[in-house]
């Protein structure tokens, strides 16, 4: 392309074979009727094309380009449909990994317990309640995880901690039940035998799970409280280590110096980060640091519990798969619960508990009277059913419990 008096010239000619000179725009700056070069009407005496093409001979655009080419300015209509059309991919990414996260969550959860075999059920209340146990499974465990973790190899499961969870329009309300409370366990049919058992027994809680599980610590707990259970949720000691390490262990301030080789506890007191050994070992002492022993231990187990509710249930863990995932994997895979649980029913518990941590509950144990047989706790009956009333009625709970 040439240079040419008056302006840039693109080696085209006019009709009467003069190169045709253009007022210092390149055609495709120009755009508009004249980007064809076509002849315009008007003619100089000297044969020159008059052409106008609307800009100034020789002018820059643009604002210090210094080439003469005006910069691209994207109209307004196309940049609303280039937003539109991020917004709309960003929510069916958002969509379907929201979708697909919830099938993948929904087919890991272990729905093992029916708990439409349990006999005698009280009347259904308002709101809804879980029970929620940890059990001393060692499934899953390896030799050398069963040593790290100070679990021992004792076959079977027992109930290692009880608790009900009461969540309502108000305020959720979260109650330990000592293992060791005295209580009457009604006469029962075998969950797997379907054999039935007509004897009335007055024992401790957990010798209710030993018998026959889950179904029949249900029964037992509703018969003792007159509370109808809407939800079971039951994890083991492998689960419960794993689910702490995958949120990066859960910061807990210990009262007093703990040491107990039977938990394989051993702390100093103070502010601290515990792993998921170090926090299997924390609420399952019992000997050390807990005052009364089978009531202090609850206490403990309650505050890392909703601790732990507290960390994981934030936009930190949830919104980031690369904490949500193994976070979830590691506790859906050895979280049991019953038929009816849906992950909706299981996320409303661990924000409930969350907001215990947080301080809009209430966490308490079972009030207790004194000692009974065999160095159990009796519950305090009259307090017990003020309690279980307005749970039911779910009603603020104003009982308190001394112990």
């Amino acid at each position: 392309m040439n240079e040419w008096p008056g302006g840039w010239n693109d080696g085209s000619r006019d009709r009467y074979g003069s190169p045709r000179a253009h007022g210092g725009v390149p055609p495709q700056a120009r755009g508009g009727h004249d980007a064809g070069y076509g002849r315009q009407p008007g003619y100089y005496e000297d044969g020159y094309t008059d052409y106008d093409s609307g800009y100034n001979t020789g002018q820059v655009y643009g604002g210090g380009g210094g080439d003469g080419y005006a910069p691209y300015d994207e109209p307004p209509r196309r940049r609303r449909v280039r937003f539109k059309t991020v917004v709309i991919s960003l929510v069916v990414v958002l969509l379907v990994w929201s979708v697909g996260t919830y099938f993948w969550a929904n087919s890991k959860l272990k729905r093992e317990v029916d708990l439409s075999i349990v006999q005698d059920r009280p009347e259904t209340g308002d709101g809804t309640n879980y029970l929620i146990v940890g059990s001393d499974s060692r499934e899953g465990l390896s030799a050398q995880e069963k040593k790290d973790l100070h679990t021992g190899s004792a076959a079977g499961k027992r109930t290692d901690s009880m608790m009900i969870l009461h969540v309502g329009s108000g305020a959720p309300t979260l109650i330990s039940l000592p293992r060791d409370s005295w209580v009457e366990i009604p006469p029962f049919k075998g969950s797997e035998s379907g054999k039935q058992f007509n004897n009335t027994q007055q024992t401790k809680l957990n010798a209710a799970y030993a018998q026959d599980g889950a179904p029949l610590l249900v029964r037992t707990v509703e018969h003792n409280t007159g509370l109808k259970i809407d939800h079971y949720a039951e994890i083991g000691f492998g689960g419960f280590a794993k689910i702490v390490d995958s949120v990066g262990g859960v910061e807990m301030n210990i009262p007093q110096d703990i040491k107990d080789k039977n938990s394989g506890a051993d702390f100093k007191k103070g502010k601290q980060t515990l792993d998921g050994k170090q926090a299997l070992s924390f609420v399952r002492n019992r000997h050390a640091g807990t005052g009364d022993s089978d009531l202090g231990r609850t206490k403990n187990q309650q505050k890392f519990l909703a601790a732990l509710a507290s960390q994981t249930a934030t936009p930190s863990t949830i919104l980031n798969p690369f904490r949500l995932y193994p976070t979830l994997g590691a506790g859906l895979d050895t979280l049991i619960v019953d038929e009816d649980m849906s992950l909706w029913n299981l996320g409303s518990m661990f924000f409930a508990m969350k907001d215990v941590s947080g301080g809009e509950g209430k966490r308490m144990n079972m009030p207790i009277s004194g000692p009974a047989p065999a160095g159990s706790l009796q519950w305090d009956k009259a307090k017990v059913q003020k309690l279980m009333q307005q749970l039911k009625n779910d009603e603020k709970v104003t009982v308190t419990s001394d112990r």
